[in-house]
């Protein structure tokens, strides 16, 4: 399902719209204390849930990013969709990043798959297969295999997927959320091979995280 832009994630109004209200109503009340709280929380919970646009690369071959966020993890894992060891990029989205998701390459949703888990902190090595985690097994134009998985941490306790299965997606195109951040592991085909390093800061559907060997 495809999601409009306003400079802003829908799923932030209730909480933009509550805090805002909150903030004017203690300032008619002259509790300017409360009201100046209150502004501060409502400009973080603005920046929360910001959603530039991005420029996405046109260059075929390659994968861009699914999050925004600092590269934490770039080694041989289990893909939880297919089963198969495969090279995994894992972005750690802190609460200042942009918190929403984006597909890395064009192609059709095949399967999703939602495991209700814990709230560790998404930079653990056992986030991955403990955390409350969405996966989402992509399958390109080629026929290859990508999964991806949105995983929930320590703050962010709030998965979003707006697609479905059998929606088909371009590179770039918005398909979801985590509230307040956290992190979203891409498994690559063999075929493809990272661009990034540990401790590369990227962002969704701009920077170049595979490319084709």
């Amino acid at each position: 399902m495809l999601k409009p832009s306003i400079g802003l994630s829908l799923e932030g109004l209730p909480f933009i719209f509550f805090t805002a209200m909150a903030t004017l109503t203690f300032a008619l009340l002259d509790c300017w204390f409360m009201a100046t709280v209150l502004l501060v929380a409502l400009f973080f919970v603005l920046n929360f849930f910001r959603d530039p646009e991005r420029v996405v690369p046109q260059e075929p071959g390659v994968a861009v990013s699914p999050a925004d966020g600092k590269v934490i993890k770039v080694e041989t894992m289990r893909d939880p969709m297919t089963g198969e060891d495969r090279t995994a990029v894992c972005v750690f989205m802190n609460v200042f990043n942009v918190h929403v998701n984006r597909m890395p390459v064009t192609g059709r949703i095949a399967r999703i798959s939602y495991f209700g888990g814990k709230f560790l902190n998404a930079s653990f090595d056992k986030a991955s297969t403990d955390n409350e985690r969405n996966s989402l097994l992509i399958e390109d134009g080629d026929g290859r295999s990508w999964t991806m998985v949105q995983i929930a941490g320590l703050i962010a306790r709030r998965i979003i997927c707006w697609s479905e299965e059998g929606d088909s997606l371009g590179r770039g195109q918005r398909f979801g959320l985590i509230k307040f951040g956290s992190r979203v592991d891409l498994y690559l085909p063999a075929e493809y091979e990272p661009t990034v390093r540990i401790g590369d800061k990227v962002f969704a559907g701009q920077s170049i995280l595979a490319r084709k060997k």
